[in-house]
C-alpha cells in the first residue's frame, strides 16, 4: 500500500513539474517495479508491455478511427451538420446554441475526439452565432460542452483506452454510448434554451427555414448518417468487430472525401501525418499507463482498498457516487486522460468486486471525463476554444460553461440511478 501511494505521489509531483504524463508514469512504474522485483525483471516486464501493447490487434482501432475523423473533417461535413441542425431549431431562442450541440453530436459520431470536435465547431458555429448577436458566454459554452460529445457518442478513443486497460468489450462500450449520447444532447439543448430564456439578449432567434430548405439541408448530411449506420450497425449486429468496423469506417470516409474532391496529394499527406502524430501520442501515453499499472498491481493497494471498501460500504451504489465525486473534483485541477489512467487500476477492481457492470462504469467514466473537459480552471476544451477564438476572454468562457456543467452533472446522476440507459442496447448484441 505504501509503495503505491508513493508511486502516485511521484507521478503527481512530476506532472506538476510539467514533466510529460507518459514520461512520469513510465519512469515511476519502471523504478517501482525495479524496487519491488529487481532491475532485470523490471526491464523485462517493461519491454514486454511495450511489445504487446504496440502489436495488440485491438489497438488498431485507434489510428483507424482517428483517420476516419480526419477524412470526414476535411470533407467539410461539420458545416453541413451545423446547417442541418440550424434549419430545424435555429429559429428558436437559443436555437443556434442548440444547433451547435446537435452538430457536435453528429460530428462526434464520426470523429471520436473531444478536442477535434470543439476545435472544428469553433470555426463553423461561432461566426454564425456572433453574426446573429449571441453572447460570447452562450456561444463558447455551447461549443465547449458540445465538443465533449466526441468521446461519448461512438466511436470514442477514451472508450477504446478504457476497454483495453480493463479488458472490457469495446464494441459493447461503443453501443452503450448511444442512448447516453442522446440524453446528453437533450440535456445540453435544454441548458442552452434555459440560458437564452433567462437572458433573452444572449441567444436571439435566427431566421426560420422553410420545410423545403430543411429537407435539402438534411439530405446534405446523408454521408455522415450512412457512415455511422454502417460502422455502428455492423458492430451491433455482429457483422464485424470494433476493429474491423474501424477499418470499414476509415475506408468509407476516404472514399467519401474523395468523392467530394476534398483530397489532393498535399491534403492526403497532411491527414496521414496528423493521424500518425495523434496515434503516436495516444500509444505513448497508453504504454506508459500500462507500465505504471503493472507496478500498482504488484503492490497490495488494489486488494487492500477493495477489502476496505467491501467491508465498510453498506450501500454499494454510494461507493460509485463517492468515486464520481472524486473524479469531478480531480477534473477541475488535472488533465482528464491522466485521471483515468491513474485511477482505473485502483477503482476498477472495487467496481467489479461490488458486482457492477464494467460497461456501465465505463460510460460513467466517460461522462465524468466530459465534465472535466469543460470544468474551470483547467478544462481542456476551454483552452482550445480560447486559442482558436482569442478575441473572447477566458473569463467569459468560464462563465458561459457553468450551465452546461450543471446539465452534465444531472446526466451523471441519471446514469447512476438508471444503469439500463447504458446497458439496454448492449444486452441485444450478438
Amino acid at each position: 500500500m505504501t509503495e503505491a501511494l508513493l508511486g502516485f505521489l511521484a507521478v503527481f509531483v512530476l506532472a506538476f513539474m510539467r514533466v510529460p504524463l507518459a514520461v512520469s508514469m513510465a519512469v515511476v512504474g519502471t523504478i517501482g517495479l525495479a524496487l519491488l522485483r529487481g532491475w532485470t525483471p523490471a526491464f523485462s516486464g517493461v519491454s514486454q508491455v511495450i511489445f504487446e501493447t504496440g502489436f495488440a490487434y485491438v489497438l488498431s482501432v485507434v489510428p483507424l478511427f482517428v483517420l476516419m475523423g480526419n477524412f470526414v473533417a476535411r470533407a467539410g461535413m461539420a458545416a453541413e451538420l451545423f446547417k442541418a441542425a440550424n434549419s430545424m431549431v435555429g429559429h428558436l431562442r437559443g436555437g443556434l446554441a442548440m444547433a451547435t450541440v446537435m452538430a457536435c453530436g453528429g460530428f462526434g459520431a464520426i470523429c471520436g475526439s473531444s478536442i477535434a470536435t470543439a476545435a472544428t465547431m469553433s470555426r463553423v458555429a461561432y461566426p454564425e452565432m456572433k453574426r446573429h448577436g449571441y453572447s460570447d458566454e452562450l456561444a463558447t459554452g455551447a461549443i465547449a460542452s458540445g465538443g465533449t460529445l466526441g468521446i461519448l457518442i461512438p466511436p470514442s478513443t477514451v472508450m477504446v483506452i478504457y476497454g483495453i486497460i480493463t479488458e472490457t468489450n469495446i464494441g459493447k462500450l461503443f453501443i452503450a454510448g448511444i442512448l447516453p449520447g442522446v440524453l446528453a444532447i437533450t440535456l445540453l439543448c435544454i441548458a442552452a434554451w434555459l440560458y437564452a430564456r433567462l437572458k433573452p439578449g444572449a441567444g436571439p432567434a435566427a431566421e426560420r427555414y422553410t420545410w423545403t430548405q430543411r429537407l435539402q439541408a438534411i439530405k446534405n448530411v446523408w454521408g455522415v448518417a450512412l457512415l455511422f449506420a454502417l460502422v455502428i450497425g455492423g458492430i451491433y449486429g455482429g457483422v464485424f468487430t470494433a476493429t474491423e468496423g474501424a477499418g470499414v469506417g476509415a475506408a468509407g470516409a476516404f472514399f467519401f472525401a474523395l468523392a467530394r474532391r476534398a483530397l489532393t496529394p498535399k491534403v492526403l499527406m497532411e491527414i496521414l501525418v496528423e493521424s500518425a502524430r495523434t496515434t503516436a501520442m495516444l500509444f505513448t501515453i497508453l504504454i506508459a499507463a500500462m507500465v505504471f499499472t503493472n507496478f500498482i498491481n504488484f503492490t497490495t493497494m488494489p486488494g487492500d482498498l477493495k477489502a476496505f471498501v467491501l467491508q465498510f460500504s453498506p450501500s454499494p451504489i454510494m461507493v460509485v457516487v463517492v468515486m464520481m465525486g472524486i473524479y469531478v473534483l480531480l477534473g477541475m485541477v488535472m488533465e482528464e486522460l491522466a485521471i483515468v489512467l491513474l485511477t482505473i487500476p485502483v477503482f476498477f477492481p472495487i467496481i467489479t468486486g461490488l458486482g457492477f457492470d464494467p460497461v456501465w462504469f465505463g460510460i460513467l467514466i466517460v461522462t465524468v471525463v466530459e465534465i472535466g473537459l469543460i470544468s474551470p480552471p483547467v478544462g481542456l476544451n476551454l483552452f482550445v476554444i480560447n486559442s482558436l477564438i482569442p478575441s473572447v476572454n477566458l473569463g467569459h468562457i468560464y462563465r458561459g460553461v457553468w450551465p452546461f456543467v450543471a446539465a452534465d452533472v444531472v446526466r451523471l446522476a441519471i446514469l447512476i440511478a438508471f444503469p439500463a440507459i447504458a446497458l439496454w442496447l448492449p444486452s441485444f448484441m450478438k
